[in-house]
């Protein structure tokens, strides 16, 4: 079996607003995570597209620069999509998107890959959003495993009964599942987050994980429950720290054996595997919000850290 990634879903330009100043930056939640992997030493193909524009080429530059290998059909769109996010004094930011997508199986190369991520705006909009059902359910036949964080965005995908079904059919399909509790609290309102999580592992996700922002995260896996604290110490932005968390976690299960034919070993993960793999992954997250923007870890940078 390959070691491959495969990373399916949108890459979009970033404009970031702070106060009268905007910037331009290659993003998007599955580039990021691809990116992460990338940075990290590992092999990655990135199944998403963008338009024969100046921002096209900024993104596909950015990409190959970490290493992500992209799909020939890459550069296929009208237009290259983007996300206008505008920084609050606290750090957070908030979201306007102007979006194209659409993505197929035939447009993914035929290799083995270890571990399929999808996620994000790419896995709900069509005409997308099909493609990226018939990619994952062909590559878990393969053999691939399967990870998924549905990170949220309303200002795109209407309310949630228009992505629940969709999210939830991604989600039966999935090993690791990885969302926000604030991702939970607008899917499932009047629901409890524990009640949400247990309903994922029912649906048959081996992981599931809640980022908890400044409060660090929760995951399950087994008969294990695991808390564990942020390590972000100094918050430049938080954009790109959920992907950054994802990529790190990935990798970190990868490294154990945990994706691809090992994903059937997920539902007796150890205690000890399971937190050196989450705070492997808070690690990447704590050293991209302390940076502007999506800018995830080398591993030259972790190395360093010890």
């Amino acid at each position: 079996m390959s070691e491959s990634f495969l990373v399916v879903g949108e890459a979009l330009t970033d404009c970031v607003i702070r106060g009268d100043v905007t910037t331009e930056t290659p993003g998007g939640s599955p580039l990021n995570v691809a990116i992460g992997i990338g940075r990290l030493g590992h092999d990655v193909v990135l199944a998403a597209r963008v338009g024969p524009d100046s921002r096209g080429q900024a993104i596909t530059e950015h990409a190959r620069h970490s290493g992500v290998v992209l799909i020939d059909d890459v550069s296929g769109l009208d237009r290259t999509s983007s996300a206008s996010a505008t920084i609050a004094d606290d750090g957070s930011a908030s979201y306007v998107f102007d979006l194209l997508w659409d993505v197929t199986p035939a447009m993914v190369p035929s290799q083995p890959f270890a571990h399929v991520h999808i996620g994000s705006i790419g896995a709900t909009l069509e005409p997308g959003s099909s493609g990226v059902v018939q990619i994952v359910t062909e590559q878990r036949a393969a053999g691939a495993s399967i990870s998924y964080d549905p990170n949220v965005r309303p200002s795109i995908m209407g309310s949630p009964d228009d992505v629940r079904e969709r999210i939830e059919e991604l989600i039966a399909l999935s090993h690791i599942v990885k969302a926000s509790d604030e991702d939970i609290e607008w899917l499932y309102p009047g629901h409890s987050e524990d009640e949400v999580l247990a309903s994922w592992r029912e649906a048959g996700a081996a992981l599931v994980i809640m980022t908890k922002g400044a409060e660090g995260v929760i995951a399950h896996a087994g008969a294990h429950t695991v808390s564990r604290p942020t390590m972000a110490t100094d918050v430049e932005d938080t954009i790109g720290a959920g992907d950054s968390f994802m990529a790190g976690l990935l990798v970190a299960l990868q490294r154990r054996g945990f994706v691809g034919e090992g994903a059937a070993r997920l539902s007796a993960i150890d205690a000890d595997d399971l937190e050196a793999s989450i705070d492997f992954a808070l690690q990447c997250a704590a050293i991209t919000v302390s940076r502007v923007g999506a800018n995830p870890p080398y591993q030259e940078e972790l190395v360093a850290l010890g």
